[in-house]
């Protein structure tokens, strides 16, 4: 009898257990609710229990978990402050504590969103020695995850929500952290930062397939995501199989295979078409611009007679962004993603002594484009000796097919987060019942080969988003900083581009941009200055979300009208007038006429335009401002925030 009166209390413990409720990793302790208003929080119980949740602040809210186990309720939120507590029970209790009411926000972006406090920004050393002073900010981290197919399940960092510590704030988001610290001591509010990012990523990846289902270009790759089978192992072969199929349609238009033979790759090409270029480097820094898409690069390098027949192992750097490498002729290798470091076995009946060739076919997504490495991870090991040889220097390119033209290439869900709709399925769907006042977002650069499409997924995305929560939430932008060579003529820039259509993009209602072309460097693509970055974002929120009397941008293009031999540029943002941010003449304006060859242009700020003429160019009809990777600029208004780059034509894309 004791044995069976044991034998049911077990199972009265076990099923306790087992009925717990159970709720996303992001109601946790420390969470902060959006104040003064209609949240929902929701879980999984046993089918049929009744859930009860409880706040401190009010009365309770009571419902019955579905026969799938699955239950919401919707609570009222107080105003800004706190803390609170939540009880949540299904005859077991859940209690949640240190809750703020407050106002929260999702960082979103890539590189320079995800750039952390302790990747040594400016003033990092600070934050971090102040940070447990910033009790009224919280911050949660989205893990990096990618999926073929909306879920529900995400991954969260430190199993919720963190208070500012030194160990807590050095991985986070540094943009974030100075958007949110501004924020906070304007407002007064406590302030939630949900981080979900993911360096060198596209907005592809971010946007569902509700949206890019109606554009024909991407449905070919979500009916391939549709398709993909569940496990790792079986996905490795479904991809493998695709680009074997898509290899032989690639021979038909790929300029490197002759009579169904891929040329390129052998010894014996032809070679006179090709442009000399350096390894490591990018091409676009080497006056290459146009090598977006499929491109080829070769080397040729000496191996002593010791060598030949030996096995080797051959180390191509970090391929920006994917690549097929060939040794003397044979496919050895073939690596998706930029960040990884190429390591490739050469099998000995391959190696000869003397002349042997390395050919790489690069298809790049976007942004720069070439082979990057150091001296360890660029070269060729002999594997029984250990003896190496460089393969930095020089090397020969070419450019092939338009990737227009190409056919739709697989998608490894395991080894490429930059397909369409992988990141948003995993990083963004699971959060969009999750109350938040606005999106901040940080991301272009990898899209900047691209910048006419970006005019048009940019404003997809931001609406995509504000469906999938079923509100229209501010939505505000840092445009691209300046990089690269600093501008010293008239040039194509597909970054000045890209900084065009995040301008155009505010043509979406709730919008709003930080103009960040003053603040970058010209050698490093992740500008340390995020602190400029995260106040510009929050001078828009103050203004847009928040009704505060402060001046949220630069100057912005409205309009020009021509004025005999000189134009006149209309902005708005002329907050205090313009001026120069160095007191010095208008730098960065160029004009031209209907030769379209721009010349450097005198420019007057005449009240709230300003007027733009050469001598060198009569019947002027377009002007350019700070159009350029990295242009000389120094327009601003009387909040000295910077004009953002313009211009009047457009005349290519």
């Amino acid at each position: 009898m004791k044995q069976f009166f044991l034998t049911l209390a077990l199972a009265a413990v076990c099923l306790s257990a087992t009925a717990r409720v159970e709720m996303p990793p992001f109601f946790s302790d420390h969470m902060v609710l959006q104040h003064s208003a209609d949240v929902k929080l929701w879980g999984t119980a046993e089918p049929g229990a009744k859930v009860k949740v409880k706040p401190s602040w009010g009365s309770a809210a009571k419902t019955v978990a579905d026969q799938a186990g699955r239950w919401s309720v919707t609570l009222r939120t107080p105003g800004p402050g706190g803390p609170h507590t939540i009880t949540v029970s299904d005859g077991e209790k859940l209690i949640f504590s240190d809750i703020l009411c407050g106002e929260v926000w999702l960082c979103g972006g890539q590189s320079n969103m995800e750039m952390k406090i302790e990747d040594k920004v400016t003033g990092w050393e600070e934050e971090l020695a102040r940070a447990a002073s910033h009790g009224d900010i919280r911050l949660l981290r989205v893990a990096k995850r990618i999926s073929a197919k909306p879920v529900e399940k995400i991954d969260i960092e430190n199993d919720g929500w963190t208070t500012a510590t030194p160990e807590t704030l050095a991985p986070f988001s540094a943009a974030a952290w100075f958007f949110g610290k501004e924020i906070a001591a304007k407002t007064g509010m406590p302030v939630g930062l949900i981080e979900s990012c993911w360096g060198g990523t596209l907005i592809e990846s971010w946007t569902s397939a509700r949206t890019y289902g109606t554009m024909e270009r991407f449905r070919p790759q979500i009916e391939m995501l549709q398709q993909m089978p569940d496990t790792p192992e079986e996905r490795e072969v479904f991809f493998e199989q695709q680009v074997a199929d898509w290899e032989k349609d690639m021979a038909k238009i790929d300029w490197a295979y002759t009579d169904g033979r891929l040329v390129w790759a052998q010894p014996d090409a032809d070679l006179k078409d090709w442009t000399a270029c350096k390894v490591p480097g990018y091409l676009q820094f080497q006056g290459l611009v146009g090598y977006h898409g499929f491109f080829w690069m070769r080397k040729d390098i000496d191996l002593p007679t010791s060598w030949a027949g030996k096995d080797l192992e051959l180390l191509v750097g970090a391929v920006d962004d994917n690549d097929f490498t060939w040794f003397n002729g044979e496919l050895v290798g073939h690596t998706e993603l930029c960040i990884l470091q190429r390591r490739y076995p050469v099998p000995g009946r391959l190696v000869r002594a003397g002349r042997n060739t390395i050919a790489v076919r690069v298809r790049d997504d976007g942004g720069l484009s070439g082979i990057m490495g150091g001296d360890d991870n660029l070269l060729v090991r002999n594997v029984e000796t250990g003896e190496t040889l460089p393969l930095s220097g020089d090397w020969l390119c070419r450019e092939t097919v338009d990737p227009g033209k190409a056919p739709v290439f697989p998608i490894n869900l395991d080894k490429n987060y930059n397909g369409p709709t992988t990141l948003y399925n995993s990083m963004i769907h699971p959060l969009r019942d999750y109350h938040i006042r606005g999106v901040i977002w940080y991301q272009g650069e990898s899209n900047s080969s691209a910048a006419a499409d970006y005019k048009v997924y940019l404003p997809a995305m931001i609406r995509d988003w504000r469906l999938a929560w079923g509100y229209e939430f501010p939505f505000y932008i840092a445009q691209i900083a300046n990089y690269m060579k600093p501008q010293t003529g008239p040039e194509r820039s597909e970054w000045a581009e890209l900084r065009e259509a995040q301008l155009q993009s505010l043509s979406v209602a709730g919008t709003g941009m930080a103009v960040l072309i003053d603040i970058g460097d010209a050698n490093d693509i992740h500008p340390k200055n995020k602190a400029e970055v995260g106040r510009r974002l929050a001078l828009n929120a103050l203004y847009g979300t928040y009704g505060q009397d402060v001046v949220p941008c630069g100057p912005l293009y409205a309009g020009y009208s021509v004025e005999g031999e000189r134009i006149r540029i209309r902005f708005t943002r002329t907050d205090g007038g313009l001026r120069t941010t160095d007191g010095e003449a208008l730098k960065g304006f160029w004009i031209a006429g209907p030769d379209r060859v721009f010349h450097p242009a005198d420019a007057v700020i005449d009240g709230d335009t300003v007027v733009v003429g050469s001598p060198e160019v009569e019947n002027a009809i377009s002007v350019r401002y700070a159009w350029a990777d990295n242009p000389p600029c120094n327009l601003c208004n009387g909040a000295l925030l910077p004009a953002s780059p313009f211009r009047t034509d457009y005349w290519e894309h």
